[in-house]
């Protein structure tokens, strides 16, 4: 894979992959030679990258896409990046951005920490910089990807590879597709609080505007019967008024 390049000096630079698990970044920029340059070093240091060339498509693509980060420029065609910013943070609350900012732009680059925005780097930057502020927001997110395959429940162990349930009294029960994506999702996220319009957007990849969000209270009945966790007091999956839904930190 070619290196990347240094938009600061314009040189190659060889940042060496470090095996980290896959992770994927969203590169939301209308500058293609950034774009690229900035896209191409993602992927050379062992990132998935998409990319967005204007504001509408950066929006649409930060809803849907299954991104773990996202780098977004603020002078945007269609759309500003501020306004990305604030609907995305208002969908999913956890999902990182950082600022890709010219200099001279203190107030917006103000603006965008003020609505969320985990860091900013300044234009013209260097990719060792970006890279070491992508590192670090990665590092303390909470929607950092882990590699679950099997969680422990009260009744028995969510095998979410083979989509089953094994209940410790032997028997099992499939899960689907949805169900398993769902029950991931809350178990990645334990102890926190999750909107229905999050689900909508990080589990079933869809646009949660306009979307009747009944469905998402139904596959939660499927999953607490599953979980054997119905009844007029749930313990593992928690109902947040107001909010959500949440997985119990600790399952009884």
């Amino acid at each position: 894979m070619p290196p990347g390049i240094d938009l600061l000096t314009s040189r190659p630079v060889t940042p060496p992959y470090n095996g980290r698990m896959l992770r994927s970044v969203l590169v939301i920029e209308d500058d293609a030679a950034i774009r690229r340059g900035v896209v191409d070093a993602l992927k050379f240091d062992g990132y998935t990258a998409f990319e967005a060339a204007d504001g509408e498509a950066g929006l649409k693509a930060a809803l849907q896409v299954d991104c773990d980060l996202v780098l977004l420029d603020l002078a945007l065609p269609k759309m500003h990046g501020l306004e990305i910013l604030k609907e995305v943070r208002r969908v999913r609350p956890t999902l990182p951005v950082i600022i890709l900012t010219a200099m001279g732009t203190e107030k917006d680059r103000v603006a965008g920490l003020k609505l969320g925005a985990d860091d900013y780097v300044v234009k013209p930057f260097s990719i060792a910089e970006l890279m070491a502020r992508v590192e670090a927001v990665m590092r303390r997110t909470p929607e950092r990807p882990q590699d679950i395959t099997e969680h422990e429940f009260a009744a028995g162990i969510a095998d979410l590879a083979r989509c089953e349930i094994r209940y410790h009294d032997g028997t099992r029960v499939d899960l689907s597709e949805r169900e398993r994506e769902l029950l991931r999702y809350f178990i990645v996220n334990p102890g926190r609080a999750i909107s229905r319009d999050e689900i909508l957007s990080r589990v079933w990849r869809i646009d949660p505007k306009g979307v009747s969000t009944r469905t998402i209270d139904m596959h939660v009945a499927r999953l607490r019967e599953k979980l054997r966790d119905s009844g007029d007091d749930p313990r593992i999956l928690l109902t947040v008024r107001g909010k959500g839904y949440m997985l119990a930190a600790e399952q009884t």
